[in-house]
């Protein structure tokens, strides 16, 4: 009697095992989450998923407009499940891969024979270079929008293995970079494919931020919920020209691009040459691009001395003092007069006039101005030169603590202006209990 209840309780437990492992693998998340957290030394935005077999945390540097995910496959990389992808196969078409490429020493990660290739960029050195294509496991968490939940894994995610000298300039301890951008095998693509979720996702660069893959809702403490319905839409455009370190003829850019049409200081107009806000569709130069590897927000030289200009007189009718300028930027001010609010620094109000000119994006005093010392506040924007191939690229520091959804179905950009408004940052997403 005995026997025959131990084996009923065996039959039992093998069942619910069974139940359970099924359960697991139908699992299919609605979104993903990944944490951000800012290198100090660099003002590079890091994040961290667990690839190979066994998985491995691996460190990157987030670049939003990124072609794809590179990492250094010379040093310690081990893995029982990477593939090379090989030559005129479905993986090399989805790539885009156009190179055919052979390596005359003994098979290892990023060095097979008759292996497709690609070009891994480093946008922070604006350095690139040969490198293989290949698939193996990634691993992230997926979310409810206000927790993190169980891991998840893509078995056969699509990357580039580079070689370790393109990590120079990036932050200590990094393996290479996660490409956000508009590409078939950039991150956000993969995951919605792999999981079938739709193809959107959404950046909120802090100290400590946090990259959604999918739809809202977007949770932060206390009780602070972004979706469709609280966010501003603008139309998201494609360059025709690659603004990539090195491309084949004919490849659109990867970034993302919007439509600025005016800049305004406290309401008034700053002077700008238009043609400057348009993307020239034979060259690919101007425009307005959003970039996570700048720190701060990049002007073209006519448009930097016209800003500065038109906030220093706007602090000055607001009784704010001019001091010495510090390195990299242009105009600073002495905090004196200047009074703190819930929103930054009561600077005046930069507004970025969308292409639908009732719609703007206003940079407050939080986004504007940084805190050089205890007595100096500096205009938070530096000048990029008479020729750039971008007249404006928003940089990581007037993005922080702004919720922006990438929708690549409809193509279009939503942002939520300031959280500091609603008493929430996007340190505040809560990663320390599970859904």
């Amino acid at each position: 009697m005995a026997q025959k209840l131990l084996a009923a309780f065996l039959l039992l437990l093998f069942s619910f095992a069974i139940t359970v492992s099924s359960a697991q693998k139908s699992f299919r998340p609605k979104a993903l989450v990944i944490p951000i957290k800012k290198d100090t030394s660099t003002n590079q935005y890091l994040t961290t998923i667990r690839q190979r077999t066994p998985l491995v945390p691996v460190s990157l540097v987030l670049d939003l407009g990124g072609q794809f995910l590179w990492v250094d496959c010379d040093k310690n990389y081990v893995s029982s499940t990477y593939r090379p992808a090989r030559c005129g196969s479905a993986q090399c078409s989805l790539a885009g891969s156009t190179s055919c490429g052979t390596c005359n020493a003994p098979p290892r990660p990023g060095c097979n024979n008759n292996t497709c290739g690609l070009i891994p960029d480093n946008t922070i050195t604006h350095t690139a270079t040969g490198g293989e294509l290949a698939e193996d496991a990634v691993s992230v968490q997926s979310t409810n929008g206000f927790n993190p939940g169980q891991n998840v894994t893509v078995s056969r995610f699509l990357f580039s293995c580079a070689p370790t000298f393109l990590l120079k300039g990036l932050a200590s301890g990094v393996s290479g970079m996660a490409g956000l951008g508009r590409t078939k095998i950039a991150l956000p693509t993969q995951f919605a494919s792999a999981f079938s979720f739709a193809r959107k996702f959404a950046v909120c660069l802090s100290s400590n931020g946090v990259v959604f893959f999918g739809d809202g809702p977007y949770g932060f403490l206390p009780n602070v919920e972004y979706d469709s319905k609280s966010l501003t839409y603008t139309p998201l455009f494609i360059n025709p020209v690659s603004t990539a370190s090195a491309y084949s003829q004919g490849e659109p850019s990867a970034e993302y691009f919007i439509g600025v049409s005016s800049i305004k200081v406290d309401q008034n107009v700053v002077k700008v040459k238009s043609s400057l806000l348009t993307i020239n569709k034979t060259s690919g130069v101007g425009g307005t691009k959003i970039s996570t590897v700048n720190p701060y927000t990049v002007l073209e030289d006519s448009i930097f001395n016209a800003l500065v200009k038109s906030f220093v007189n706007a602090s000055a009718a607001r009784n704010i003092t001019r001091v010495a300028s510090v390195k990299p930027f242009g105009a600073c001010f002495s905090t004196e007069n200047v009074f703190s609010t819930r929103l930054g620094y009561a600077v005046p109000t930069i507004e970025l006039v969308l292409e639908n000119a009732k719609l703007s994006w206003s940079i407050f005093g939080a986004n504007s101005v940084v805190q050089v010392s205890d007595k100096v506040i500096c205009l938070g924007f530096v000048n990029g030169g008479k020729n750039p191939t971008t007249s404006i690229v928003i940089g990581g520091y007037q993005l922080e603590n702004n919720l922006l959804q990438f929708d690549l179905a409809a193509s279009r950009l939503g942002f939520s202006s300031l959280l500091f408004g609603r008493q929430t940052t996007c340190s505040n997403f809560n990663f320390t209990s599970t859904a």
